[in-house]
């Protein structure tokens, strides 16, 4: 039986549903009550948590082969990451309370610098502290979500314009769906090891702001153009978007953290593995 955190969002969802595609015993982890209704029809055990409370993910975890662990995604984290050190501590001692036989960790590119990263700055925290665990773990470092693009799908099919944050426009980057990631997960949840793996997800492809533009306008057989949001406007632009005004730092410097080259796959001592959903693919499946 596989544990699985963060079911409601896109990647534990992708872990869970890959799992049960599978035929494996899934038991989900919750924090809504009303959310595990979708779980239960489809042959999940739920368990509904408070990710705070450690004793409450102890439940969750006892009996379980594996477990796969994530922190909630903090956009507009306090300075410091007090709600990241709070949820990963629970973490921490629900899995050295339940022993499973190994667990697995979403992270992502970047985390294992220790500053400038910004947000992902709170996936460092999650490794250091998981890492003195003496559970066999394995840690995701994901490339960019090719989901971000999420965003770009009605500009660009309104107005042919898409907002671009990562550059120059044509600097490709390691990108990967969700679906890849959950199913590299799922794999990863039944393989068998010692100590701490580091594995370094990417799609078959890097790509850019350009290729984002350009899949779309051939999804949406209209010319889509990618524009250059300047640096000078980011944080007035998050804040429109209900971005709190004085939390946009870390949005900021991990966005600096990627167009500098700094948040990178870390290559030595890891393994990369490469999924198979294309941004075409991914794209339209968003559409």
């Amino acid at each position: 039986m596989y544990t699985v955190m963060g079911v409601t969002g896109q990647v534990g969802g992708a872990v869970a549903n890959q799992l049960l595609a599978e035929g494996k015993s899934v038991r989900v982890v919750v924090r809504d009550e009303q959310k595990a209704s979708a779980w239960e029809v489809r042959g999940a055990e739920v368990v509904t948590a408070d990710y705070r409370d450690s004793a409450a993910l102890q439940v969750a975890f006892t009996g379980a082969e594996a477990v796969f662990v994530m922190n909630p995604p903090y956009f507009y984290p306090e300075e410091g990451f007090p709600e990241t050190k709070e949820v990963v501590k629970s973490i921490r001692l629900a899995l050295e309370a339940a022993a499973p036989q190994k667990f697995v960790a979403l992270s992502s590119v970047g985390a294992q610098h220790p500053q400038g990263l910004g947000i992902i700055g709170s996936l460092h925290i999650l490794e250091q502290e998981l890492s003195q665990l003496s559970i066999p773990s394995a840690f995701l470092r994901a490339a960019w979500f090719m989901e971000n693009s999420l965003w770009d799908i009605e500009p660009a099919m309104s107005n042919g314009h898409i907002q671009a944050y990562l550059a120059p426009l044509d600097r490709k980057i390691p990108m990967i769906s969700t679906v890849d990631i959950g199913k590299i997960a799922a794999a990863t949840l039944q393989q068998t090891w010692e100590g701490t793996r580091y594995l370094e997800l990417q799609g078959p492809a890097a790509y850019s702001p350009n290729d984002i533009a350009s899949t779309l306008a051939k999804l949406f057989n209209r010319n889509v153009e990618a524009i250059l949001i300047p640096r000078s406007d980011w944080a007035d632009t998050f804040v429109q978007q209900g971005g709190i005004a004085d939390r946009v730092n870390g949005r900021l410097e991990m966005l600096d953290g990627f167009n500098s080259g700094w948040i990178d796959f870390e290559r030595q001592g890891t393994e990369l593995i490469t999924g198979s959903v294309t941004l075409e693919e991914a794209l339209n499946k968003l559409i």
